[in-house]
């Protein structure tokens, strides 16, 4: 992996600890239900979970590199 999408990723990652946190602590503090909002994230990464595994699959399967062909001069 390059260095951009490593960066990328740990933006992304962070963003998504960030939203979680503020939601917990919403929740804590009863301004938002956070069970209704829970159940929603959960079932939401399972689907980008599910979603992920099937990209992977296709991309391992499909679009495999086979690396240099052997041939002889």
């Amino acid at each position: 992996m390059d260095n951009t999408m490593k960066k990328t990723v740990a933006y992304i990652l962070i963003g998504l600890v960030l939203v979680f946190t503020v939601l917990s602590i919403l929740g804590i503090w009863e301004v938002i239900d956070l069970d209704y909002i829970m159940k929603k994230i959960v079932l939401s990464l399972l689907v980008v979970f599910a979603a992920s595994a099937v990209i992977l699959f296709i991309f391992s399967i499909l679009a495999k590199d086979d690396g240099p062909s052997k041939t002889n001069p």
